[in-house]
């Protein structure tokens, strides 16, 4: 149960404002421990020809939405995909870490017999499948399977669905079934052999989020200024600014939560918070940029040194603005692919890529 605790904790700061529920996370960390035992594997301890499939949740995580996504949703989805692809699967990992996303795979895997992979298609959290998707965003060549499985069946909306295809075809796909399911849906997609996960996954994702924290737990005893410290500390991170929720304007569209927050802070003035699921850039009022997508960027409550997702972030909130520049971060072929950038950019109306590829001082 540490481990999960310190999952949901390390996943949190990596969740980057997103990346799910604690209380999922905790619920579904829960489960997975007392159906079996998880067992996280490094890729070193994995045949190249193994197959890995990624274990996922769809949507907007702010909680806006009637959504219904139980334990036996994500059992369910890998199953699915199981059947369909028509090989075992071997092990279950994470396109990315959050406040639950850093357990997605613990479950599936204790109740199926696969290990969970020390893997993640990102090390923080991201609002569309294809900044997780391993590099394969774009590819016309590798047909894959994606499943997604949620919603209430006393409403009508519970949806099982198997799709074949692009990765970026099939992906679009599965956004607008996690809308109509309720706006948060289970998913397992994109079945690949090992070999290629060790050459394109940000590496040590999951032991990573386990380390910090175990870090934060240690640190909890001695007041929230000291959790803060230890997460700047074993990230390599830095606190942008400090000071309060000035205004929260983020609308649910189509599966995510896009819009802006803006943080009065001490440091730098007004910070305005770039939010699609996540926080995806931070520019100062005068327009300058002080971090972007794929640093991590997190808003941490001064009251408790937690970490607070975009969903529960309320004007008037005494908040420290937290970030971890992308060279202290392990990065996957997901970031690296330019093609991913474009829709993210074109909802939130800013400029990302040039600051991502460095093209920007």
């Amino acid at each position: 149960m540490d481990d999960v605790k310190a999952a949901v904790k390390g996943g949190s700061v990596f969740a980057s404002g997103g990346g799910g529920w604690v209380d999922h996370g905790l619920e579904i960390g829960s489960a997975a421990i007392t159906i079996g035992k998880p067992k996280l594997a490094t890729v070193d301890e994995i045949p190249d020809d193994a197959i890995i499939v990624t274990a996922t949740a769809i949507g907007a995580p702010a909680g806006t939405t009637d959504w219904q996504m139980l334990g036996k949703d994500y059992i369910k989805a890998v199953q699915l995909l199981q059947e369909t692809l028509g090989k075992k699967v071997y092990g279950l990992m994470t396109p990315q870490n959050g406040m639950s996303s850093t357990i997605n795979g613990w479950l599936p895997a204790a109740a199926l017999d696969m290990v969970v992979v020390d893997a993640t298609g990102d090390i923080r959290a991201h609002p569309t499948g294809k900044m997780g998707s391993l590099g394969l965003a774009s590819s016309l060549d590798y047909e894959t399977i994606q499943v997604v499985v949620g919603g209430k069946p006393e409403t009508g909306s519970y949806i099982e669905l198997v799709v074949k295809g692009t990765p970026a075809k099939t992906s679009n796909i599965l956004r607008t079934a996690s809308d109509m399911s309720g706006g948060f849906i289970a998913c397992a997609r994109h079945p690949l052999p090992a070999k290629y996960i060790k050459e394109n996954a940000a590496i040590g994702g999951i032991s990573k989020a386990l380390q910090l924290g175990y870090a934060i737990m240690e640190a909890e005893p001695n007041g929230p200024a000291a959790v803060i410290d230890t997460i700047c500390k074993t990230t390599n991170g830095t606190i942008l600014g400090t000071g309060r929720v000035l205004k929260k304007s983020v609308t649910y569209s189509g599966a995510f939560d896009i819009g802006t927050i803006t943080v009065e802070t001490e440091e730098h003035g007004e910070l305005i918070l770039h939010v699609m699921n996540e926080y995806m850039a931070v520019d100062t009022k005068a327009g300058q940029r002080l971090t972007t997508f794929p640093d991590v960027i997190t808003t941490i409550s001064v009251e408790t040194g937690a970490p607070v997702s975009v969903g529960h972030i309320v004007e008037g909130m005494e908040i420290a603005v937290f970030s971890i520049n992308k060279k202290y971060l392990p990065l996957s072929a997901s970031v690296k692919d330019p093609t991913v950038y474009p829709e993210v950019e074109k909802a939130l109306g800013i400029n990302l890529i040039d600051y991502a590829f460095d093209k920007v001082k």
